[in-house]
């Protein structure tokens, strides 16, 4: 892991470890979680090509980059390389770009402490970390909308359970 992406891992713990005070999450899988949510976010795209196709992944996975594959793939290889078994702590791994429609606590922790962690600089984040310290639920609902407003700039193909996230926490189906 690039010096960059370790500096990250830990303001995300950091993060995620003040969200899990105040909203009563389990400090151990908050930081574990934490600690691994980046795990195969610098891995070469051949070796997570190969792992989609050759470990049962669903191929649709291949019409999208890294940006999805490291949640996906990562709590795979934490699961296969580290040893960590908690499924709780693997889930929030895996859906930490995404989202989901039905998210735990520890989820959305982690899904909001990767969007607001001291080193992250762009416009909004200011007003996350406000949301994020007021309401878990609505700081999701934020993030996911600010995701799905920059995804839609960049005109690039959006993954479905980004979507569903979207549907579920912003639209409130």
């Amino acid at each position: 892991m690039s010096e960059r992406r370790f500096t990250h891992v830990l303001g995300v713990e950091e993060m995620a470890l003040k969200l899990a005070e105040l909203y009563g999450g389990n400090p151990e899988q908050v930081s574990l979680a934490a600690l691994c949510h980046d795990y195969a976010k610098e891995r070469p795209d051949e070796e997570m090509i190969a792992l989609i196709k050759n470990q049962g992944f669903d191929l649709a996975l291949l019409d999208y980059g890294n940006q999805i594959w490291h949640g996906i793939l990562g709590a795979y290889l934490a699961k296969e390389e580290l040893g960590v078994a908690d499924e709780e702590v693997l889930q929030a791994i895996r859906l930490h770009t995404t989202g989901a429609k039905e998210m735990t606590l520890l989820d959305k922790i982690i899904y909001v402490a990767d969007f607001i962690e001291p080193g992250r600089q762009f416009p909004g984040v200011e007003e996350a970390r406000i949301v994020a310290f007021n309401n878990l639920d609505e700081a999701v609902a934020y993030e996911t909308k600010q995701t799905l407003s920059h995804l839609i700039d960049q005109e690039v193909k959006i993954y479905p359970k980004t979507i569903e996230t979207y549907n579920q926490w912003v639209v409130k189906n």
